[in-house]
């Protein structure tokens, strides 16, 4: 039986396991950058319908590089908004050279 991860501290470093591949990680951090882009040009410009798109950018470049590269399944689904949260901390370490593409 698998133990329930209960914190965002306690899941990060399982976030960290899985997204071992540089492909996978560079996927990650174009789209978590595509959707703050996206995020800020719409409300800018006061499109507001850009924010429907944000599922589709964030998710697919994530989702193509888990299924290609890493080979495992998203924690989206397991964890939705630790997952989330994650994506946005590995996008900061690796702005802030914390983290790198390739670990």
């Amino acid at each position: 039986m698998e133990k329930r991860i209960n914190s965002l501290k306690e899941f990060y470093p399982y976030y960290l396991q899985e997204h071992q591949n540089p492909t996978s990680r560079l996927l990650h951090f174009i789209g978590t950058g595509l959707v703050l882009i996206i995020f800020i040009v719409s409300i800018f410009l006061s499109r507001f319908w850009y924010l429907a798109t944000i599922p589709l950018v964030g998710y697919g470049f994530a989702w193509v590089g888990h299924y290609f590269f890493e080979k495992n399944k998203p924690a989206t689904f397991k964890y939705p908004f630790y997952s989330l949260a994650s994506d946005f901390i590995l996008f900061y370490e690796i702005l802030t050279k914390k983290q790198k593409i390739n670990p």
